[in-house]
């Protein structure tokens, strides 16, 4: 007695599921970009060069903070 569905397909047939960002990953990648060389722009030293990147990956986290703190949740 065999069953049909405990078939395994071949290495080189298997489809990989790839799931993506899709458009927030595409909003974050370029309000990343602006807030870059927004930053980079008014730095002055390489300090505020380093600081204004390391605040481009953390803005969208201070962002949700500071509104929820606004709405008081």
């Amino acid at each position: 007695m065999t069953d049909d569905n405990l078939e395994i397909e071949p290495k080189h047939k298997r489809r990989f599921r790839m799931e993506h960002g899709g458009t927030w990953g595409s909003i974050y990648g370029m309000a990343f970009i602006g807030s870059v060389i927004y930053f980079l722009q008014h730095a002055t030293s390489f300090g505020n060069g380093v600081w204004g990147i390391v605040k481009a990956i953390f803005w969208p986290a201070v962002l949700l903070y500071k509104a929820l703190e606004l709405l008081k949740m």
